[in-house]
This record gives C-alpha cells, structure tokens and sequence, in this order.
C-alpha cells in the first residue's frame, strides 16, 4: 500500500496534529496557498513533498512552484491545482485518474467523467468560513484501487 500524504491551504501555518496526520505517508501533495516556505521544508522532513503555488503564494520564495503539476506515484498519474476553477485555462493532462485542488477549504472527494477522483484536502491552516480543519490521504493498492480520506483534525 502507498499513502500519499495530501494538505492544502496552510496559510503559514502548519499544525502538529496535520503533522502527525500525514506521518508515515510515502510521499505529501501541498495543494497551495501554502503561505511560507518553511512548511514545505518541514513536510519534507515527512516524505518527499509535491507542491504548487497557490493565489497567496506571492512571495519570492514561491516563484519555483508551478501553478499545476502533474506527479506519477505508485504508477498512479496525479495533476495538482490549486483552484479547480483554473482547469478551464490549464486542462486536466489525458490518463490523470486524481486530481488534487485547494482553495475552497471545503474537504471533497468525487468521482467525476472518465472515473477521475477530484480531492479536496479541505484547509489545515488557520480557520476559515467555520469550515472543519482537515487534511487527507491516498491509499494506493496494487491492484490500482485509490482509497481517498479526509482526517478532521478540528471539528
């Protein structure tokens, strides 16, 4: 089994129960507004660490991150975006079967056109809208099955 680690929405901050949450993940997708860079080291002291800028991603720092990112994992292909709004400008590559997005801090996990999974983490930084504060994981089996769960880390 491969556990991808999935966050989004940090907004500089990085809580030590989505660190725990995410402890023993293979690898971590950061689906953007991360906020500060020292969060993208830290997961990465976790598991490797996929990332891209989101729309408060403004500073210095970010500039490497790209807006989309598509990463193979466990021969699982996985395009990240941080606003699924976006796709209409940056379309979904061909054989992707999850899509990672942030934004609307609302934790989601949906089988869409072509058995495509889209995941929404929900937000793991500060609270916002009333929202639950949540981060996720990807179970992948062998037998090509994805097991998607959200972890509510504050009700």
């Amino acid at each position: 089994m491969f556990v991808v680690g999935v966050i989004s929405d940090t907004h500089g901050l990085l809580r030590p129960e989505a660190c725990a949450a995410l402890a023993g993940s293979n690898a971590i997708i950061h689906g953007g507004d991360i906020g500060r860079l020292e969060i993208v080291e830290r997961l990465g002291e976790i598991a490797p660490v996929t990332a891209v800028r989101g729309n408060v991603d403004v500073m210095p720092w970010a500039e490497s991150l790209s807006l989309t990112h598509t990463v193979v994992l466990d021969r699982v292909p996985i395009f990240v975006i941080h606003d699924r709004a976006d796709v209409a400008r940056y379309p979904v590559p061909p054989k992707v079967r999850v899509v990672i997005y942030g934004h609307s801090h609302k934790a989601s996990a949906e089988v869409r056109e072509n058995g495509v999974l889209w995941f929404n983490p929900g937000s793991a930084g500060p609270r916002r809208f009333r929202l639950p504060v949540s981060v996720g994981k990807l179970r992948l089996d062998e037998a090509g099955a994805i097991e998607p769960e959200v972890i509510y880390l504050l009700p």
